[in-house]
Parts: C-alpha cells; sequence; structure tokens
C-alpha cells in the first residue's frame, strides 16, 4: 500500500469512529469511552503521520510502535462498545475490522523495517 493511501485510510479511519462516537449516549460511561476512544483512535494517524518523517529506521520503528498500541487501545474500548451496545454490534465490528486490518499492516511494516535495520 502507498504511503498516501495509508495516510488517507488512518484519517477516515478516525473520522468513522469520531462520527459514531457522536450517536453515544450523553451520560457516563460513555463520556470516558468517548475521550479514551477519540483520543486512540485519532492517534493512530497522527503518529503514522509522525512516522513518515521520522529521522532514522530506529526513529520509524519506534514510531510504528505507538501506532500498533493506539490501534490495540481503539480496538479494547470498540469491544466494551460492542458488550455495552449490542444494538450497534455491526457498525461497531466494521470500525474493529479496520482497527485491526491497520493494526496487521503496522505490524508488517515493522517487521519490514527491523529485517532492514538488521541487514544494514
Amino acid at each position: 500500500m502507498n504511503p498516501q493511501t495509508l495516510k488517507n485510510r488512518t484519517k477516515q479511519f478516525a473520522i468513522s469512529v469520531l462520527m459514531y462516537l457522536q450517536k453515544l449516549p450523553n451520560r457516563q460511561p460513555y463520556y470516558a469511552i468517548n475521550n479514551q476512544l477519540s483520543r486512540c483512535s485519532m492517534s493512530v494517524g497522527a503518529n503514522h503521520r509522525a512516522a513518515a518523517r521520522a529521522k532514522s529506521t530506529a526513529d520509524f520503528i519506534n514510531k510504528l510502535k505507538i501506532v500498533e498500541e493506539e490501534c490495540d487501545e481503539t480496538m479494547y474500548f470498540i469491544e466494551i462498545l460492542i458488550d455495552l451496545l449490542p444494538s450497534d454490534k455491526n457498525e461497531l465490528e466494521l470500525l474493529h475490522k479496520e482497527a485491526n486490518e491497520l493494526l496487521a499492516i503496522t505490524v508488517a511494516s515493522i517487521k519490514t523495517s527491523r529485517l532492514k535495520q538488521q541487514q544494514t
């Protein structure tokens, strides 16, 4: 996948999560979930962009490790929402699937970068 496509995909993912979050009930415990999920889902794209400006392979890998953590955190909060709001399961599963795909792409990029780093 080319860098611009991935950049757009991570941005669209954050937008999709934010659009979903507007539907959440306006009460506890949803305030905390909304806050955390909005932050970690947006952080996926923000840190991916930062990785593209890395100063070295090690810096690139470190920034992608943050993306990996943020994808996993996003998936965690989506899983909580699936349990809390079974009526939204289909929509949430689509968001979870996209987070999982972004996670897989990130992990593959980390592995490739580590191999390249070892070869130099």
